[in-house]
């Protein structure tokens, strides 16, 4: 009877899942999927590259934007395996370990990423609001503290959950509704009650992603309210584009990350075709359109990318 609650429960694997339906698609799906990926490590590896090597970016913007293109390499090389292995290769197992350790690994880097943003929320709420003191608060050394506190903390919020399920045992039905693994979308598998791990995941995500954005939110308002009661219009409108590319990544990552939690933890009826969408949007979009949107608002990145390409 043991033998047969065993192989009941705990799978050896789990079964990734593409676009439900739609496997005679696959194969141009990972032609799109592909050249995201591509567009996205070079638009990436050269903001970096670039960064590095020329002497005059370096001004702490563009140290926040190295810190976030080292992280969307990292999201980027954590889920490529997975996904385009299912999409090219329709390999679909993963087993338990890798799984869990894919899952850290892209909800830390998801967690650094809110960090950076709100850095660098922070660096123009002192640019526009206190410029004079904007060199004293904002030092390097500071800034190296401050975001080493906050990578300590993503590692340290989420280092718990691959422990906290890996004392459960998992149905047999173990198919994932992704192509790679979520921390929400294994603990449906689980056979056992998951209140305190549905609790611990909503509540780090609300004490990180939740607070950051929250305190993202703040900066802006009383950016904005400093710019209307002391500025010309002119002037106000020359502050705040220069906050429009930060506004756009933000925007660009704490939609599907919300949207994707939400829908995983409240909204178990949504079609999964909608979760699946917002999956790919949450991971891909992001990496591949910091470098674009930051590009495009810095005419000298801009000019440096073209003069790379263009030798």
């Amino acid at each position: 009877m043991s033998a047969v609650n065993d192989n009941k429960f705990t799978p050896a694997v789990f079964l990734l899942t593409g676009i439900p339906g739609q496997e005679d698609i696959h194969l141009w799906v990972s032609v799109l999927f592909c050249f995201m990926y591509v567009i996205s490590i070079v638009g990436n590896a050269v903001t970096l590259f670039i960064i590095k090597t020329d002497p005059i970016p370096h001004e702490l913007m563009y140290i926040f934007l190295s810190m976030l293109a080292v992280t969307d390499l990292g999201l980027l090389i954590a889920t490529m395996l997975t996904i385009l292995g299912l999409f090219l290769f329709n390999s679909r197992e993963i087993s338990l370990d890798p799984c869990f350790a894919q899952m850290f690994f892209i909800h830390s880097l998801q967690f650094i990423e809110s960090s950076v943003l709100l850095l660098m929320a922070y660096d123009r709420f002192i640019a526009i609001c206190n410029p004079l003191r904007y060199a004293s608060i904002l030092t390097l050394p500071r800034i190296a503290k401050m975001g080493l506190v906050f990578v300590l903390r993503a590692v340290a919020v989420k280092f718990p959950l691959p422990f906290l399920l890996k004392r459960f045992r998992f149905f047999r039905a173990n198919v994932l509704s992704h192509s790679y693994c979520l921390h929400q979308d294994v603990m449906k598998l689980v056979c056992s009650d998951i209140t305190v791990n549905n609790i611990y995941g909503l509540f780090i995500t609300v004490i990180t992603v939740g607070l950051d954005s929250l305190l993202i939110f703040l900066s802006y308002v009383m950016i904005l309210k400093a710019v209307l009661s002391i500025m010309s219009p002119t002037k106000c409108l020359r502050a705040l584009n220069t906050c429009v590319s930060h506004l756009s990544a933000v925007l660009l990552f704490s939609m599907p990350e919300f949207s994707l939690t939400v829908i995983h933890r409240f909204w178990k009826s949504s079609s999964p075709l909608l979760q699946i969408i917002l999956g790919y949007i949450y991971l891909l979009v992001p990496p591949l359109m910091n470098p674009i949107v930051y590009s495009m608002k810095s005419n000298h990145l801009r000019a440096r990318i073209i003069r790379v390409f263009v030798k």
